[in-house]
């Protein structure tokens, strides 16, 4: 596993964006029936899901979201020098996303900008990269976009998938600051484990091929065995302990996986956040969603030990330690199909 210890990296703000448009139990009870509805829900904890529009791409969610981040911040639009954009679900196979939302959000030429193709454990990755660009840097802005509209890539009649995928997009403000606390960052990857989370369509080894694919039973498996190890690998990295931690932040993927994987790394309940009950599995959105849809009375008010976790496809896990905060700006909007912006309650 790779391991980073980066000084110097601020958390200014993370503003989520979600599409208007809703997914529900009852909706899927028309599809799977109201008893096998209820069950997918109960053993998820997945009740309601975000889901982009027809043509509502990931980069419409996060222009949205990166102008509010920009505004309320008051960064100049040429003041950012690095955009890095997580995501598998690009506007095109080419050109890059990155480059699609640095000309719609005006910033400067100089700007640094590119896609990093990760889900699950994406958000990591990408602070990571982020953190260490600006630290070779010693200066400097960055804005690490992390989303995807994954209901894209499924069929809403697989049981499998279309109970547990929402859409979202996040996006951080990051600045070089020598008072800032430490980022420690682990990563890993197993490639053996790409058949179980797969979309084999859609790319060049089959244009016209299958839709989106899980194995669930290994992807449990997957996380019970290589997640605890990692998260024990960067604390230790960090010398600090589970009891050290504010907020334990996992990829929300499924509530029992994650009730099970807090105990099995010895946190409290109170440490570990649940926020995936209206939003689903967002993919590399969930982390920043997380942050901004339960942490936002905590991290505006105060530096927080958090850690960060994210694991699934690939296989590919990362997990970051982090003394982040006060951020100046958290919120979740609602984006309708035309691009007005929404609040979320």
């Amino acid at each position: 596993m790779a391991q980073a210890r980066i000084n110097g990296i601020a958390l200014r703000g993370i503003v989520s964006a979600l599409p208007v448009g809703v997914e529900d139990v009852a909706d899927l009870a028309g599809r799977f029936g109201a008893d096998q509805a209820e069950r997918i829900a109960t053993a998820t904890g997945i009740r309601r899901r975000h889901i982009a529009a027809p043509g509502q791409c990931m980069s419409d969610l996060a222009l949205p979201a990166a102008r509010s981040l920009l505004d309320g911040l008051q960064w100049a639009d040429d003041s950012v020098d690095i955009l890095v954009c997580v995501t598998q679900t690009p506007d095109h196979p080419l050109p890059a996303t990155a480059c699609l939302l640095q000309h719609r959000l005006g910033l400067g030429k100089r700007c640094a900008a590119f896609d990093v193709g990760l889900g699950c454990s994406g958000y990591v990755y990408g602070l990571w990269l982020a953190a260490s660009l600006l630290a070779a840097m010693g200066r400097g802005r960055a804005l690490l976009v992390a989303g995807d509209t994954t209901s894209h890539t499924l069929d809403r009649h697989d049981r499998s998938v279309a109970p547990l995928f929402g859409d979202a997009a996040t996006v951080t403000a990051l600045e070089w600051d020598v008072t800032a606390g430490t980022l420690t960052v682990d990563v890993g990857t197993d490639g053996a484990g790409a058949p179980y989370l797969i979309q084999p369509g859609g790319a060049a080894r089959q244009p016209d091929g299958p839709l989106l694919f899980m194995d669930g039973t290994q992807v449990f498996a997957f996380t019970l065995r290589e997640v605890p190890k990692a998260i024990a690998a960067t604390l230790a990295a960090a010398g600090s302990d589970i009891a050290d931690i504010d907020h334990v932040v996992l990829h929300q993927a499924n509530e029992m996986m994650l009730k099970r994987l807090g105990a099995k790394i010895g946190a409290r309940p109170d440490q570990v956040v649940l926020a995936m009950t209206d939003r689903g599995n967002t993919s590399s959105a969930t982390i920043p969603l997380a942050m901004t849809d339960a942490l936002t009375a905590s991290m505006t008010t105060g530096r927080r030990r958090l850690l960060l976790c994210g694991f699934g496809v690939g296989w590919s896990w990362g997990t970051a330690l982090w003394e982040a905060g006060p951020v100046h700006i958290s919120q979740t909007l609602l984006i309708s199909q035309e691009g007005s912006v929404i609040p979320a309650g």
